[in-house]
């Protein structure tokens, strides 16, 4: 542990940096005889304990601790000092000191009040280091979740044999933006987040356009040969409206002239919802 010693006695600071060395409580890292302008190096030489005196000319105590408390909550202050008064002492604790010790200083009781509060801190640190692991593997998880979701999307686009079109990149990179802000497919313009990721948003609406059509084609092709297909099956009602699936059918079998439309939001949500499971 490191401390510093805010006291304008330098006698008792001589005793205090005893006790610290012969009972290897940590390391003194500066000492002041005053309370003003002190704020500054105790940021900087960042103690772990600070051991202060209530009464000092200039600035007291209180006022010390809570400078510095505005700028580092994490420094421990013990506060000694031969006040006796209840309502300063109550004002101490609520400025943000830790314990208080009342002088003449007594040797067993630093000893004990100084290993408390380091007891404290690297229990608050543990803490700290295990709020910070749970953090990184609800990260990694969310990573992991993300990069599952891709790969089911791909699957999919693949099935339908359109992986390897410009515009899947294109369908991907959507639904991961609404993936990673939350967003309800019902609720957005895929032409909105064309704009937000792409320098050339109409390009872009084209080549998923493009991509979708094909995937539409493709589809109807596999009902044709076999309705019973798994993929026919799974993605023909739910990336597309059958209407759609079935006015393609008829144009390839020559019965009419203009094939299904496609709908691009509709195609979105469908990948989304088979990507989940």
């Amino acid at each position: 542990m490191k401390f510093y010693i805010i006291e304008d006695d330098y006698s008792v600071i001589r005793v205090i940096e005893n006790i610290i060395e012969d009972n290897e409580l940590g390391e003194l890292v500066g000492y002041s005889l005053r309370g003003d302008d002190i704020v500054n190096e105790i940021l900087l030489k960042r103690p772990d304990i600070v051991l202060i005196d209530l009464l000092m000319p200039n600035k007291d105590g209180i006022q010390v601790v809570k400078e510095i408390r505005s700028y580092n909550n994490q420094i421990k202050f013990i506060m000694i000092s031969q006040v006796s008064s209840k309502e300063l002492i109550s004002k101490a604790y609520n400025a943000g000191i830790d314990f208080f010790i009342s002088k003449p200083v007594n040797v067993i009781e630093i000893v004990k009040v100084i290993k408390n509060v380091s007891e404290k801190i690297k229990l608050e640190r543990a803490l700290k280091g295990i709020k910070h692991m749970f953090e990184d593997l609800e990260l990694n998880s969310q990573r992991y979740k993300k990069k599952d979701r891709e790969v089911k999307m791909k699957l999919i686009l693949s099935q339908l044999g359109i992986l390897g079109e410009k515009g899947s990149k294109d369908i991907i990179d959507i639904c991961n933006y609404i993936l990673s802000n939350d967003l309800k497919p019902s609720n957005i313009k895929i032409s909105d987040i064309c704009n937000t990721l792409s320098n050339s948003p109409k390009a872009m609406e084209q080549r998923i356009r493009r991509a979708i059509n094909k995937a539409l084609v493709n589809i109807a092709n596999l009902g044709l040969e076999d309705n019973l297909n798994d993929a026919f099956v799974r993605y023909s009602n739910a990336l597309f409206d059958f209407e759609d699936i079935k006015a393609e059918m008829d144009l390839i079998r020559g019965k009419r002239t203009l094939g299904g439309k496609i709908k691009v939001l509709k195609f979105i949500e469908g990948l989304l919802l088979y990507s989940e499971f």
